[in-house]
């Protein structure tokens, strides 16, 4: 089953390289995002990694699993709706999709480097809308950069809450956090 991986903000595709070869070992075809480091959501970024979305469904024939650590949560439930037909699930990691897009610690500095205020990005988006698709959100109490409840979710906003026990910045790392993802991962593929 083909997998993206896209990191958060701030963060660049080679921080996620031990879990997509934790994937891989597992019999995943894991794969970067292509982003390199993510500054926020640029005007290209949504139809970057529909392409990518696009040209790995076609190389494999399989609908795609999209996996998005913080900010990347965000880009990959919008990216799901646009391209439902080729995604097969969606599974956000500490995603702050839910709630007040300031209700964490790093919405200033997002405004700084992204070029734009938090809540209007440069392209239509509507965060809190579930994709059409299978989505999971994995989320921790203990995140301690973003609000927990924005990255749970309500009812609606997602399919699934899962919660482990881990922090913000070890999401893509803890032994937690990963062994949620598998579970997820090993749900069988819709029909």
């Amino acid at each position: 089953m083909p997998v993206i991986v896209v990191p958060g903000f701030m963060i660049h595709d080679v921080f996620s390289l031990r879990l997509r070869r934790t994937l891989g070992l597992l019999g995943y075809d894991a794969r970067e995002s292509g982003i390199g480091l993510n500054r926020g959501l640029r005007p290209d970024t949504l139809a970057s990694l529909a392409t990518l979305v696009e040209t790995t469904h076609a190389a494999t024939g399989r609908r795609v699993v999209l996996v998005g650590w913080s900010l990347g949560g965000i880009f990959v439930r919008e990216v799901a709706k646009m391209r439902p037909d080729l995604v097969e699930r969606v599974i956000s990691m500490a995603t702050p999709f839910s709630g007040n897009p300031r209700s964490n610690n790093l919405w200033r500095a997002y405004e700084r480097i992204a070029g734009h205020p938090v809540d209007r990005p440069p392209v239509q988006v509507s965060i809190s809308e579930k994709p059409p698709v299978p989505t999971y959100a994995i989320w921790t109490r203990k995140d301690g950069v973003i609000l927990p409840s924005c990255t749970s979710g309500l009812d609606g906003e997602r399919d699934v809450a899962i919660e482990v026990d881990c922090r913000h910045v070890d999401m893509v790392a803890s032994p937690a956090s990963v062994s949620a993802l598998i579970d997820v991962l090993e749900i069988p593929a819709r029909p």
